[in-house]
């Protein structure tokens, strides 16, 4: 049984200093300043949500999808806070805590995508799957340190993002709570379980690499998870995961269907239908509906009211299976429980046939797909011919090494030591960048621009 006087700890990870004493200013509201002032957040501005590379400011991008979600956290959180602690009798904690926990996850939750969206996951997977180097750099490994390039997680790597890369000189990265730190880790396992299968959507993917096993761990015996297995790393979720991945789901959701009405991809009746079919059609929304005059605004209207219905559909769902979370038996997430369920399966249907696969969009991940691809290719080649040779490494590799930033570097020659943890370090620096810089980096070390031309 988890309890929720333990699952809110305010322990820092990493950090020997005990709590900061009550201000007006608390410790979850700190996650949420360190979270907003971090690089790793700011470069979620050139990185990819739908639409790659954009040039309509109205699109979003994984940062304004990021601060919306966050906002449908803290909604979220704080409804359920309110009634969890009276439910409970908590003491010592406040609603707004709870929403800021999951408000600070949520803008997290997207800081370790790499560039090109969800296809650039599938491509550091396919390079190490079939990647004419890369495979064979990554087949000499085994169990967990192999299937973190294998299946590369972009979840995994914003856990290794917020605890390790940045603030790298401070244990524990930006030294989060750990409170914030489990509501962030939607998939509290390691990549490899042995062959073992484990049912329920906290076990679907993985939430941080071998090299990170030893901060989860820590961060789970803070807050008190369940452990399933005595001989993985594998936990029940927290149970304010769940608020995270709602306000992730009901964000994108109804997001991309209004950036695909934005675009042309979707016709004003055609939204009006799908979100109409959320919120219901009443005659007092009918009015309200006929006394805006702008399309845009009617959509905008209909969409806040779409997240408003569904929000209050998700509070009611968590409420009711509070229980179960705490025992660790929930295993179904919250979109696919409430009653709107079918009408928000719809809007992803609708946007998968219709803006997901528009020219725009795949042509561009496509080209994303063979610049990663490309990057992971030759700096892991020089990269292992300096760590193998030395200063007999060939000048081609030399050179490109010089192209790494330092942090990603080390040992001998400057390079990391071992495969596995240089094969990671490769990994940190390409998932690190932003569209446009990838790109650019992949034209200059292809030959294809030149710098000043």
């Amino acid at each position: 049984m988890m309890h929720w006087s333990q699952l809110l700890s305010r322990k820092r990870l990493g950090s020997g200093q005990p709590p900061a004493e009550a201000t007006l200013r608390t410790d979850f509201q700190r996650d949420l300043d360190r979270i907003v002032f971090s690089s790793a957040f700011r470069r979620l501005q050139d990185k990819t949500q739908v639409f790659p590379l954009s040039r309509v400011d109205y699109v979003r991008t994984r940062l304004t999808h990021s601060l919306e979600a966050s906002s449908i956290g803290r909604s979220l959180g704080t409804l359920v806070g309110e009634q969890v602690i009276a439910r409970h009798r908590l003491q010592g904690f406040e609603a707004s805590d709870f929403g800021d926990i999951v408000a600070a996850a949520c803008l997290a939750h997207d800081i370790g995508n790499p560039p090109f969206g969800h296809s650039g996951e599938d491509a550091f997977r396919h390079w190490a799957q079939q990647g004419a180097y890369g495979r064979r750099r990554v087949e000499v490994l085994r169990g967990s340190e192999r299937e973190d390039f294998l299946a590369f997680e972009g979840n995994a790597q914003g856990f290794r993002i917020i605890t390790r890369l940045q603030n790298p000189d401070n244990r524990g990265g930006l030294q989060l709570t750990c409170a914030t730190l489990a509501a962030f880790t939607k998939y509290p396992r390691e990549s490899w379980l042995g062959g073992s299968r484990f049912a329920g959507v906290s076990a679907k993917k993985f939430g941080f690499v071998a090299e990170d096993r030893d901060l989860f761990e820590q961060v789970a015996d803070t807050v008190g998870l369940i452990r399933r297995d005595t001989q993985h790393a594998i936990w029940c979720r927290h149970p304010l995961a769940f608020l995270v991945e709602a306000a992730d789901d009901i964000s994108y959701r109804v997001i991309d269907i209004e950036d695909g009405f934005r675009l042309g991809y979707l016709s004003l009746p055609e939204v009006e239908g799908l979100f109409l079919d959320v919120v219901g059609d009443d005659d007092l929304l009918k009015e309200r509906l006929r006394r805006l005059s702008d399309d845009k605004g009617r959509v905008e209207f209909l969409r806040a009211k779409v997240i408003n219905a569904v929000v209050s559909q998700a509070v009611s769902c968590f409420l009711d299976n509070e229980a179960r979370m705490l025992q660790g038996l929930q295993e179904e997430p919250l979109m696919s429980m409430i009653p709107a369920r079918e009408s928000m399966e719809r809007l992803v249907e609708v946007a998968s046939r219709h803006i997901y696969c528009a020219p725009e969009v795949v042509e561009i991940q496509a080209a994303g797909f063979q610049v990663i691809g490309d990057l992971l290719e030759r700096f892991i080649e020089a990269l292992d011919d300096l760590a193998e040779h030395g200063d007999g490494a060939t000048p081609r590799s030399k050179m490109l090494s010089h192209l790494v930033p330092q942090q990603f570097k080390g040992g001998r020659a400057g390079i990391v030591e071992g495969l596995y943890p240089r094969l990671l370090s490769l990994t940190d620096f390409v998932a690190g960048m932003t569209d446009s810089y990838a790109v650019s980096l992949y034209k200059k070390v292809t030959g294809i621009s030149l710098p000043g031309r």
